[in-house]
């Protein structure tokens, strides 16, 4: 005796909503598309199908549970079933699509799987746009204003987007009545499709808009003002909401997206929200410290010291003087990269003065040097 809940993995107390659940994992599970070669899956697949189409129609339901399977053979209840079941795998797709639609009761392919037809209605929202947009490193972090040229597709003003010449001219649609779709029965099969008339739009136009057409828009050149964001890095993209091409038939317009290209700087670079200077220094002034004037990013220069004993390398961290945070989160660091220098094409005198000063080093005045050294020579002597 064909069971069909226990097809399903469900009760006999399950409601509409748990045996469309249960339909729709079992026919993601065993779809032929999934199982190719698989005469089990297929088989499965269709006596899936074939307990969902009885048990998703409340009155094949009914008749189910009263009198079982073999009291909707015949044609009874509207249903058309042979003793084997679906007769082809043709058959069990169609319900798979075309029950799904609406037909059999059961709420539709689109409300099984989560999403809405786009047949519903004729509006469609506008195709998004893209662009290039070059700054300079100041103007990234600062933010600034800029203008552009787009060219898109905009609302006809002469119809507001009707596409006809006047409201008289816009007709309900005779095949469709309206709907911009039209069906198909086979059985308790109902397919639906748009309607070849209107194009799916439930609407013809006896007399076209002049402006446009009758597309509803027309294509057009504007200027646009621009607002970047102070701390936007290279490479960042920003959206522009509605700046795209408009929609068709009241849809949404679609979007504009701006790539950012910010041109390098000759002194600074981005890590992140932390911008990094190279600062090269004399060997004197390191190892006797020094002040220096640098540039800031922010326009004005500053005074940083440089610590007797510096090293080559070292970094200096100046807090809060990097770039903001795109998304307002603060602002980074300046990170003072120390390069030191060794002097070259020295004089006589500069020669003379630092063989001088050799001969007066001590071991302290090099700890890095010694260490190095006192390893080297562990290692020879181990």
């Amino acid at each position: 005796m064909t069971d069909y809940y226990a097809t399903l993995g469900i009760s006999k107390t399950a409601t509409a909503d748990e045996i469309k659940k249960a339909y729709r994992k079992n026919a993601l599970k065993y779809h032929p598309d999934k199982n190719q070669g698989d005469p089990s899956a297929e088989k499965q697949f269709k006596q899936i199908s074939e307990a969902y189409e009885v048990l998703s129609d409340p009155q094949k339901k009914q008749i189910y549970d009263q009198y079982g399977a073999e009291a909707l053979q015949g044609n009874m209840g509207g249903g058309g079933y042979s003793s084997g079941g679906f007769s082809s795998m043709e058959e069990a797709l169609r319900t798979f699509m075309g029950a799904f639609g609406g037909g059999g009761g059961g709420g539709g392919f689109e409300s099984i799987f989560g999403f809405e037809s786009s047949e519903s209605s004729s509006a469609q929202q506008g195709s998004s746009k893209k662009m290039n947009l070059n700054i300079s490193f100041e103007e990234s972090i600062k933010g600034v204003e800029k203008e552009a040229s787009i060219t898109n597709y905009q609302t006809c003003d002469s119809c507001h987007g009707s596409g006809a010449a006047s409201s008289s001219a816009i007709k309900k649609c005779t095949q469709c009545k309206g709907s911009g779709t039209v069906h198909q029965s086979r059985g308790f099969f109902s397919m639906s499709s748009p309607c070849p008339s209107c194009q799916g739009r439930g609407k013809t136009i006896t007399d076209r808009c002049k402006g446009c057409l009758g597309q509803g828009r027309v294509k057009k050149k504007q200027t646009i003002s621009i607002k970047v964001p102070a701390g936007i890095d290279n490479g960042m993209r920003m959206r522009m909401g509605g700046y795209g091409d408009a929609g068709i038939d009241g849809g949404p317009a679609g979007d504009l997206y701006i790539y950012v290209n910010v041109e390098p700087h000759p002194v600074f670079k981005r890590d992140g929200d932390n911008v990094i200077i190279e600062l090269p220094i004399s060997f004197t002034e390191a190892a006797l410290g020094t002040k220096k004037e640098i540039p800031s990013p922010h326009g004005k220069s500053m005074k940083i010291e440089i610590p007797e004993g510096t090293q080559p390398g070292h970094t200096l961290r100046i807090r809060g003087k990097g770039a903001p945070n795109v998304h307002a989160q603060g602002i980074g660091d300046l990170l003072v990269h120390i390069s030191v220098e060794t002097p070259i094409r020295l004089s006589e005198k500069q020669k003379e003065l630092l063989e001088k000063f050799s001969r007066l080093e001590v071991e302290d005045n090099s700890p890095r040097k010694k260490g190095f050294f006192d390893k080297v020579k562990a290692f020879f002597h181990a």
